[in-house]
């Protein structure tokens, strides 16, 4: 049964410059920079410049309600309902249809390209070439062949036509495993070490490094060393000899190639605020060097006084031109406010951040970390968990011990035994100074850290020990041990 009903109910709607500036505050200042100048590039409203006092008259003739100073214009007898700019229905000013090409940077050879050029050294019929070429195509970054010479025999087929076996696909295997870097091409790490063993000088520790890694790959992973030891009959001396060929192979033998260093050295860290400590006055600013100054345009200002104050040919081209101009002097509008909103915002909130751990950007300690919450920073600023949490995200610090990240300055609390509450992150510290002052010989483990910790005050359980070292990336004790 269908039935019509009224209901009223109250709902809470962002506006277009909400949204704006919500996007504004999760924006890094690299990204910032790009946004200011695609924004330059899409609306010719918008200048870079300083805005002047004759610009700020002409914004309040533009917010009248008149919209000028000729008291017969009403902008509604341009602007119907049903007229609503499409700039307004959307959160950005860019289209799904835009292309966004990025500049080329040059590498040289790839590692792959590397693999490809050795092909060109061999001596091979067409059919082992296109087979080669397949095996190098399917090597991940780091060196290893991690697909099955079965799969990759079904999917040569259908992907380039080309007919073999399983025999055949193994030979090809073989060969690639040839080529340089030493290890490349391996299923496995145990099968990657031993790739590299056997390019080696046959030395007595050479070869027992090769049985070692055939025969005893699990325990040598696990670093049980005595096991090792009785089975290969060695003393500690070899041991030590054995040992030092193993740690000196690389275990993924594509990363090593320069081309892959330099692709990922490329990613640059550009701090959004910096710090300067003068004499324990503690200062932050906006690190804006390549951000500039932005105003709404002399000349579509008085294009649209002009426009809005013309009494005659009110034509549909006329109202269309005056839709065309107040939508460009709006969005650019909208942007300079969300730009000055933004660098405030993320001012108060850093300000705010540095002033609760005063005591770390003073003395650069981590045991000086107070524990610290989202909560605390917006109970201090006024603003909303939400906003600290997108100014705290993706955002860098520049102090003078270092570039860090501000989410690094968040973390939970935990009591000493005086009963004050300790930031979780000087726990960790304190845990890593213990680990890394232990007997590597025979290292701590979790209960025997946990009672270190208590012996500082920080009673704290073998679980919790635990998962902070996780969090730390350290491996147990056993993982830890040296010879």
């Amino acid at each position: 049964m269908l039935k019509q009903q009224l209901q009223q109910k109250l709902q809470q709607k962002l506006s277009p410059a909400q949204i704006q500036v919500i996007k504004m505050l999760e924006v890094p200042t690299l990204e910032l920079e790009e946004r200011i100048r695609q924004e330059l590039e899409e609306n010719p409203a918008l200048e870079e410049g300083a805005e002047t006092d004759n610009e700020t008259e002409n914004d309040e003739d533009f917010n009248s309600e008149d919209g000028g100073n000729n008291d017969d214009i009403d902008l509604d007898d341009y602007m119907a309902d049903d007229d609503i700019p499409d700039y307004k229905l959307k959160a950005n000013n860019t289209s799904k249809d835009d292309k966004f090409e990025e500049i080329p940077f040059s590498v040289g050879m790839t590692f792959h390209e590397f693999l490809i050029d050795q092909v060109g050294l061999l001596q091979l019929n067409e059919k082992d070439r296109l087979l080669t070429e397949y095996v190098i195509g399917n090597i991940d970054d780091e060196g290893y062949l991690r697909r099955t010479p079965e799969a990759m025999v079904d999917d040569i087929v259908f992907q380039a036509g080309v007919q073999t076996t399983d025999e055949e696909m193994y030979r090809i295997i073989g060969l690639v495993r040839q080529f340089d870097p030493a290890g490349v091409g391996a299923a496995n790490l145990q099968q990657c070490l031993l790739l590299q063993l056997e390019r080696k000088d046959q030395t007595p520790s050479s070869l027992l490094a090769i049985r070692l890694i055939k025969e005893y790959f699990e325990e040598f992973s696990k670093k049980h060393f005595d096991k090792i030891q009785r089975g290969l009959d060695m003393d500690d001396i070899m041991l030590k000899k054995v040992m030092n060929e193993i740690i000196h192979l690389n275990p993924k033998p594509g990363n090593a190639w320069s081309g892959n260093i330099l692709e990922k050295s490329m990613t640059t860290i550009v701090p959004d605020f910096i710090l300067e400590n003068d004499e324990g006055q503690l200062s932050v600013s906006l690190n804006n060097s390549n951000i500039p100054e932005l105003r709404v345009s002399n000349t579509y200002n008085e294009m649209f006084q002009d426009y809005a104050g013309s009494k005659e040919n009110r034509s549909r081209e006329m109202k269309d031109a005056v839709m065309f101009v107040k939508q460009k002097i709006d969005s650019a509008r909208w942007f300079i406010d969300a730009i000055k909103q933004r660098q405030q915002t993320l001012l108060t909130t850093m300000m705010a951040i540095v002033n609760f751990q005063r005591d770390f950007f003073i003395e650069g300690d981590d045991t000086y970390f107070k524990p610290m919450i989202l909560k605390d920073i917006a109970d201090i600023t006024g603003y909303d968990i939400s906003t600290i949490s997108r100014v705290s995200n993706s955002k860098y610090i520049q102090t003078e011990f270092g570039i860090f990240p501000v989410k690094y300055f968040f973390s939970e609390s935990m009591t000493n035994d005086s009963g004050e509450e300790v930031s979780t992150r000087e726990i960790k510290k304190i845990l890593l100074d213990c680990i890394d002052n232990e007997n590597k010989q025979k290292p701590l483990n979790d209960d025997a850290l946990a009672d270190v910790l208590k012996t500082k005050g920080y009673i704290i359980a073998r679980r919790t020990v635990a998962k902070y070292r996780e969090q730390l990336n350290i491996p147990v004790a056993r993982m830890r041990k040296e010879i």
